[in-house]
């Protein structure tokens, strides 16, 4: 163990890194056959817990020397900044305020702040302006409690034939009504309440609002909203003004909340596109933070932030059946979403961060590569998104049914006998089937 030790503190480097995996392999495999050698006498017991102690140690140190090596790697000023220039330029001095990356610390309890606040705005605001529009708060008919019907309905099928059916029934010894009953209420547990969706899409479009009025204010008299070359002028000493931080903490901070919520908030067909727009986010808004491309990063979350409330709207106003109103704000969602994601994004953003670049720079850093595969990961998700949208769009124009293709078919709660029995019988009634918007999750 000591050799050891010394001899990587002697030889530092890729080499010693690479070398430090091995010590780290011979103690897992010592602590696994470490059982065999306990059959013995308590002798050769004391023994082998002896070596385990040093096997733990050997471990704990390769993988602190490992993780120390990494950072370092990570940290690495060619990755970041531009030639000859060091972290330590970027210490505050004669005015000049630089981002930190210890900073982006502070955004998850920022986060958690966050998830406080939505909680407050869901209950007191939300809520009651829900019931001003008319949406119910129903409760769901829950099914007795029945094991054989529940592992069936979590192993097997939510919609069981009709052989099916009749198969369960023997078994539990009930009606064939019963059985069908059973699943249905099943189902609409599963199923969202319009409130709860009302209240999650009222929680995103306060804060995409919230979001864009002062993402306006912090930009509309910076000389960079207007000419993108200025996000380069003075690059990487650009000074950090106390809106940007707010800013991007806000930013960063929403997202973080999203994720945690991701278990507990309503999921959609498009679930996995989110999990990687949300990581995508906070990848590249952290990463623009360490950089020091804060300006760059303010018109990316501006240009985001600014088509999202007027989707937000319109689902609150489709879970309230205002048709017209929401058929015109999906309208003015879809122009700005096509406008922002769709021209701005690539033709702006994506132009001043892949091309203007090269004016400042003939070697680009790792970075340069990083972030552009990042926002190019997002520009994918538009285009996914952009598509979806234009199918939509084009089945209002011929079909006058606009209607969101990842939303999931919904059941009608079945609350009392008579309800189920017309349900039974084929005159089963769906949200879903309403002209227009339905929920879905936020672009």
């Amino acid at each position: 163990m000591c050799l050891w030790s010394l001899w990587l503190q002697h030889h530092k480097g890729r080499n010693s890194f690479f070398l430090s995996f091995f010590p780290v392999l011979v103690g897992f495999v010592g602590l696994g056959f470490s059982p065999l050698l306990t059959s013995g006498s308590a002798l050769n017991c004391q023994h082998v817990l002896v070596s385990n102690t040093v096997l733990l140690e050997y471990i704990i140190f390769s993988m602190a020397y490992i993780l120390k090596t990494l950072n370092s790697w990570f940290w690495w000023e060619n990755i970041w900044m531009p030639i000859n220039c060091t972290w330590a330029d970027f210490v505050d001095r004669d005015g000049l305020v630089f981002p930190k990356p210890h900073q982006l610390y502070a955004t998850i309890p920022y986060a958690f702040v966050l998830l406080i606040i939505r909680f407050f705005c869901e209950r007191y605001v939300a809520i009651p302006l829900a019931k001003a529009l008319g949406i119910k708060n129903v409760r769901r008919v829950k099914p007795q409690p029945n094991p054989v019907l529940e592992s069936y309905f979590r192993e097997c099928s939510r919609h069981p034939s009709q052989s099916e059916i009749q198969g369960l029934a023997k078994k539990c010894n009930c009606t064939v009504h019963l059985v069908e009953k059973w699943f249905r209420r099943r189902r609409n547990l599963e199923i969202p309440t319009v409130l709860r969706k009302f209240r999650e899409a009222f929680w995103r479009f306060s804060f995409y609002l919230t979001s864009s009025i002062v993402g306006f204010i912090f930009l509309y008299d910076k000389p960079w909203f207007y000419d993108i070359w200025q996000t380069w002028v003075g690059y990487p000493f650009q000074t950090l003004l106390p809106s940007q931080y707010w800013y991007y903490m806000a930013e960063i901070g929403f997202y973080w909340s999203l994720l945690f919520t991701l278990g507990i908030d309503i999921k959609r067909k498009d679930f996995m596109a989110h999990v990687v727009h949300h990581l995508a986010a906070i990848g590249l808004m952290s990463g623009s933070w360490c950089g020091n491309y804060v300006r760059l990063g303010t018109l990316v979350i501006f240009v985001h932030d600014t088509a999202d409330f007027w989707l937000e709207a319109a689902k609150m106003f489709n879970y309230a059946h205002w048709e017209k109103t929401c058929n015109i704000l999906f309208i003015i969602f879809s122009i700005a979403f096509f406008i922002t994601r769709i021209i701005l994004f690539p033709f702006w953003i994506l132009r001043a961060t892949l091309y203007l670049p090269t004016y400042y720079s003939t070697t680009p850093v790792i970075a340069y590569f990083l972030f552009n595969g990042m926002l190019l990961t997002l520009q994918g998700l538009h285009l996914y998104w952009g598509y979806l949208i234009y199918k939509i769009l084009k089945r209002f124009v011929f079909l006058k049914d606009l209607k969101d293709d990842r939303s999931d078919e919904e059941e009608e709660d079945s609350v009392t006998d008579t309800e189920e029995e017309s349900t039974k019988n084929g005159s089963k009634s769906s949200s879903g089937s309403s002209k227009h918007l339905l929920s879905g999750s936020h672009h």
